[in-house]
C-alpha cells in the first residue's frame, strides 16, 4: 500500500457518510519507525461522516497481527478487534482529548495511517505472552534463574525456606502498628 491510499481528501467529499476499506498487510508495518507489531493482517473499516463543520471517523479493527512474547521474546501472534471514533473538527485550539483532532482551516485531507497503527496497536492485550510451556525454554531459565518476587504462578521452584522467611518479615511488619 502507498501512502497516499491513507489520505482522504474530504475537501471533494459530499456532506453525508462514506465508507474506506483498508486490507492490512506486512508492509504497512514495516513502514513505521520502531513499530512494536512485525506482521499482520488486520482488516479496517471506516465510515466517514462528513458534516458542515466537523467529521467523524468510526474506525473498526479486526485481525491478527505478530508482535513480541512479553516474556520470552519470541514471536507471538495476537488477535486484535476494536471499534474508535475520532472527531475531526477546524480550529485554532491544541485539543487534550485523543479523541478529538483539531484541524487547521486550511487543511483539505486527512491521512488516516497513524490513528490506523495506533488504533490496532492499543487493540492489543496489555500483556502479550505464550503460555508458558510454549515460551523459549532458553528464555525462561534464565528468567527464572534471575527473578526477584516473582509471584507464585511464574515461579515453578519456590523452596519453603523462602515462604517461612516471607512470613516471618510480614510478622515483623505487622507488629510495628
Amino acid at each position: 500500500m502507498s501512502n497516499r491510499e491513507f489520505v482522504i481528501p474530504f475537501v471533494g467529499l459530499k456532506i453525508g457518510s462514506h465508507v474506506f476499506d483498508y486490507d492490512i498487510a506486512n508492509d504497512f508495518f514495516e513502514g513505521i519507525e520502531y513499530s512494536i507489531i512485525h506482521s499482520g493482517n488486520v482488516h479496517v473499516k471506516l465510515n466517514f461522516e462528513k458534516k458542515e463543520t466537523m467529521m467523524i471517523g468510526i474506525f473498526h479493527v479486526e485481525g491478527k497481527v505478530f508482535t513480541n512474547c512479553d516474556r520470552c521474546s519470541d514471536p507471538i501472534e495476537v488477535e486484535v478487534e476494536g471499534e474508535y471514533q475520532i472527531v475531526y473538527k477546524f480550529g485554532d485550539d491544541i485539543s487534550e482529548d485523543e479523541t478529538l483532532i483539531v484541524l487547521e482551516s486550511n487543511a483539505f485531507e486527512i491521512d488516516v495511517k497513524e490513528y490506523i497503527y495506533e488504533l490496532i496497536t492499543v487493540s492489543m492485550p496489555v500483556r502479550v505472552v505464550h503460555e508458558k510451556e510454549k515460551c523459549n525454554p532458553e528464555m525462561i531459565a534464565l528468567y527464572d534463574k534471575y527473578v526477584v518476587n516473582a509471584s507464585e504462578e511464574e515461579s515453578e521452584d519456590e523452596d519453603d525456606e523462602d515462604d517461612d522467611d516471607t512470613d516471618e518479615v510480614w510478622a515483623m511488619l505487622r507488629n510495628l502498628n
